[in-house]
């Protein structure tokens, strides 16, 4: 099967571009890929949380340092 490649004309064009009901597949590939990207980098930190959860930070009271103090 040959494809037959039509041309529009400018004013095709320039009346496709006006419309607002067109959608700019590009714009939305790139959000689509944004999504997965997203969703892929969720499913990640989710599993990194579960093989290596973070504790929480304790609050130490501030006391006086019994560190020995700097050789000089």
């Amino acid at each position: 099967m040959m494809r037959q490649l039509t041309f529009l004309s400018s004013d095709a064009l320039n009346a496709m571009s006006q419309d607002d009901k067109l959608i700019d597949l590009n714009a939305e590939r790139a959000k689509r890929v944004h999504d997965l990207n997203d969703k892929r980098l969720n499913e990640v930190r989710q599993a990194f949380e579960q093989a290596m959860p973070l504790g929480k930070a304790k609050k130490t009271p501030k006391t006086k340092s019994k560190n020995k103090p700097k050789k000089r």
